[in-house]
């Protein structure tokens, strides 16, 4: 009934905002294109990576916009006949706008020729401006990330990028935060991916560098992004350019450590436009070093285990994708994209384990050793195909209605055999296999009510259905592995999530612009548990009603500075690996648990930002606080099995936490041929228990947590470009312990050849160190857990580009449009089925 309400609240929206404006429609389809070349007025040299926006005469909001290719040419198709204005933008430079621009049925085209631009006074004294895209641009709403503008991220992949993105921070798992925050969701062009939402960690590892043109990072969304998603949204825009007529690009890295290939191709003429794109990744086999200690205390004695092991993993992935769109005519098109994935790695481990207890005299101490040899195959792979309806009620298209709908499948497989010496341990193996389909569809309303005023609405509909299977054999005294189905499970998981939203966007005198909004979600669960071997589960429902206040308020104080205030509420909606109540027993003196009656966390967080360009330099200061409740912890506790202790961890709503925060990064050429850039994120983590969790915080306190990055890139003469980078990250405290700190460095060299169409490079990370450190530790009463881990990092490789076709950019009005579906806590991000078995 909630979601009745909801979706009726929704119609009438649109009801209501039809009646005020009646319906567009008709004029003729007859479309053209507005060119020209970008030429700097002192040198005469043509202007790449300039700015060119379309406007309407008298229009305050950009139709469409493009940037110029290396010869300073831009060229912007599929216009409307009628009257326009231009304006052209360069860092240095003054905005130039070109008025009174007209096509007419008859003479559709229109050619500006050689428009010349001046650069400022200022910009001449201090240093002469080369055309350069910037690397990191801030908007009103997010902060984007130009990855391909930076050549020491070819021959990686998408984690690889993503540890240089203001904000962001990657761990050695692979597991992404926002200001140091995991509760983050990532889209892929605007879009989930079936396969992100239960293996994000490796999903990334398979997406090559080359493939994104660009990282969006999104901290406060407003109330038309789905509420999930505590730290924020990431959205990853992969290279689907628009270009006429036939063009492309192959791209690939050879190393030490992994070796990715990836190609596009484009097709665009008339209405008609195709993309598509295919990349893959393999890593050569890379061996790690664990050593995990354990003490635990029962008072009349203690048990202590020190396990020590290797481990041999082998990775690799692809990930493709088709675009497709069409105009039926001024007011009507369509698009589909079908991307499907598939990756995944093999370990080989071997683990040695020590394990003493101590008694109190004269009961002598006791000491037992055992090796197990595991291994293990791990695949995850599916598609994601989406439709999108766009119908435009107005020529330039600010009023319309876009539908859309997408149908994910994802499929995650982990098969395992773990083999002890001497045979008193039991041998085991498992094989769990997980499906997940979800359907979602929604709608999306825009309305420009007046020039200061612009309303929007929509409404969505998520239904997932999960399926999770483990199938235990052991061999319980057998010569060979027999089933267990005292160990086995099912477990069927559904969830419903219906939302509608509203936001109205002013554009106000002096500068002053407001961006308010609202959401309401209505989500239902319902689990169905099987295990013989656990005969107290029972099937649960449960449902929950939020509602998603945003507001952001922002202050243009001179063309290059700008303050912005926001407020923003979130939730991370417990996922699978939360919920499922089945115990994992697959370690059984290690076992994890979830809990069906978990709450979703609900943060809310206010942020004062402030940017401005000076000369040709760019700076971002941002300080915010956030205050989040019903914080999802994992707690481990100790317990005893057949004589033997060990830990159970289970997830529990255990606390608040406050945090406060200040976040920079700028950009500054000191020289012409040298660019510095910087970003660093500090922050406090101050959680405090609810009363029945204050015993397992072992953590209390207020703690300082950082993340930041530096790099240095120069260009020099004859197409040769050089840049240096180094990631550092603090360790990450939780209310038991302490994860990891993170850091690497890394330098490359490119060389542009063939007029710039080609490039060959050379990258490399950590040259100094073979292997990286990692420790952790967990503390609870009565035991103590520390691990170090050694991993693989040092590398070296060989990077090659070529791009074929024209290189008019045609870039026709988009917008961002179509599923977009942020709304579940991820967890660790790696492989979010499990269920019974030891």
């Amino acid at each position: 009934m909630k979601r009745f309400y909801i979706l009726i609240a929704i119609l009438c929206s649109f009801i209501a905002a039809k009646a005020q404006m009646g319906v567009g429609g008709g004029g003729s389809t007859t479309v053209g294109k507005i060119s020209g070349t970008i030429i700097d007025s002192i040198n005469r040299k043509p202007m790449d990576y300039a700015s060119v926006s379309l406007y309407r005469a008298g229009g305050k909001s950009p139709i469409t916009g493009v940037i110029t290719d290396p010869k300073g040419n831009f060229r912007l198709d599929n216009i409307h006949p009628g009257s326009y204005k231009i304006t052209i933008t360069f860092i240095g430079y003054p905005t130039k706008t070109i008025d009174n621009i007209t096509t007419t049925d008859s003479k559709p085209d229109k050619n500006l020729g050689s428009v010349l631009i001046s650069p400022s006074a200022k910009a001449l004294k201090e240093v002469t401006v080369t055309g350069q895209a910037a690397l990191v641009e801030n908007h009103i709403d997010k902060i984007v990330y130009n990855a391909e503008k930076d050549l020491t991220a070819a021959g990686g992949n998408a984690s690889d990028v993503l540890q240089k993105v203001p904000l962001v921070s990657v761990d050695i798992n692979g597991n992404v935060a926002i200001r140091g925050d995991q509760n983050v969701k990532v889209l892929i062009n605007g879009k989930p991916s079936g396969a992100t939402s239960a293996s994000l960690s490796d999903v990334l590892k398979t997406i090559p560098a080359d493939q994104i043109k660009s990282i969006e990072v999104i901290t406060s969304p407003s109330a038309k992004y789905d509420a999930e998603g505590s730290a924020g949204i990431i959205n990853i825009v992969t290279k689907q350019k628009n270009i006429s007529g036939i063009s492309g690009t192959i791209s690939g890295g050879f190393g030490t450590r992994q070796n990715n290939g990836n190609a596009n191709f484009n097709y665009n003429k008339n209405r008609f436009s195709l993309s598509l794109n295919a990349g893959g990744n393999f890593t050569w086999p890379q061996t790690s070093l664990t050593d995990f200690y354990q003490d635990f205390n029962s008072g009349s004695s203690h048990t202590s285990q020190d396990v020590k092991g290797t481990s041999l993993v082998k990775r690799y992935g692809t990930i493709s994708s088709a675009t497709a769109n069409y105009e039926f005519n001024a007011f009507n098109s369509i698009s589909s994209t079908f991307r499907f994935n598939k990756g995944g790695f093999n370990t080989v481990g071997k683990t040695t384990t020590t394990k003493t207890t101590y008694f109190a005299p004269p009961k002598p101490d006791s000491t037992f050793m055992y090796m197990a040899n595991s291994t293990g195959h791990n695949s995850f792979g599916g598609f994601d195909w989406s439709m999108d309806y766009t119908h435009k009620f107005s020529k330039d298209g600010e009023h319309n209605i876009i539908i859309s709908a997408q149908w994910s499948r994802s499929k995650i497989v982990t098969d395992y055999t773990t083999l002890f010496t001497p045979e008193d341990e039991t041998n085991q193996q498992n094989f769990i296999n997980a499906i997940n389909n979800e359907y979602t569809i929604q709608a999306d309303y825009t309305l420009p009510i007046s020039k200061i005023l612009k309303f929007e609405a929509g409404g969505k509909e998520i239904i997932r259905r999960i399926t999770s299977t483990s199938a235990e054999y052991d061999t319980l005294g057998q010569s060979s592995f027999v089933y267990d189905p005292i160990n086995s499970s099912k477990y069927d998981y559904n969830q419903n999530v219906t939302a509608g939203y509203s936001v109205l966007t002013f554009t106000l005198p002096k500068s002053y612009s407001i961006l308010a909004g609202a959401r309401l979600e209505n989500t239902s669960i319902h689990g169905d548990p099987v295990s013989p071997g656990q005969l107290t589960l029972q099937p649960f429902d449960n449902s929950y009603l939020t509602f998603i206040p945003s507001l952001t308020l922002q202050k243009q104080l001179t063309p290059t500075q700008t303050v912005k205030l926001s407020y923003s509420k979130r939730i991370t909606r417990p996922s699978l690996q939360f919920l499922n109540p089945v115990k994992n027993t697959n370690n059984i003196l290690a076992q994890t648990e979830g809990n069906p009656y978990l709450a979703p966390e609900v943060s809310q967080t206010v942020e004062l930002n402030y940017n401005t360009f000076v000369k040709s330099s760019v700076f971002n200061m941002s300080v915010y606080y956030k205050h989040t409740e019903g914080l999802i912890e994992g707690l481990y506790t100790q317990i005893t099995v057949n004589g033997q202790p060990g830990t159970l961890s289970d997830f529990h709503n255990a606390g608040v936490n406050n945090s406060i925060g200040a976040s920079f990064f700028g950009s500054i050429s000191p020289i012409k041929i040298l660019t510095i850039r910087t970003s660093i994120n500090v922050y406090t983590y101050d959680p405090t228990p609810y009363g029945q969790y204050e015993q397992f915080f072992s953590h209390t306190g207020t703690y300082v947590q950082y993340n930041a990055f530096l790099s240095a890139s120069v260009t020099l003469k004859n197409g040769f470009i050089a840049e240096t980078f180094a990631v550092e990250n603090s360790p990450r405290h939780t209310i038991q312990g302490t994860s990891p700190s993170f850091s690497i460095f890394g330098a490359g060299v490119r060389k542009q050849i063939m007029k710039k169409k080609a490039s060959i490079g050379i990258n490399t990370l950590e040259p100094f160190n073979k292997y990286k450190n990692f420790n952790s530790n967990i503390s609870s009463p009565g035991f103590i857990q520390t691990s170090r881990f050694q991993f693989p990092f040092r590398s070296v490789g060989l990077t090659f580009s070529y791009t074929f076709g024209k290189t008019t950019f045609s870039n026709p009005q988009q917008q961002k449009k179509g599923v977009n579906n942020d709304d579940l806590k991820q967890g660790d991000q790696q492989g979010g089925v499990g269920g019974g078995g030891r």
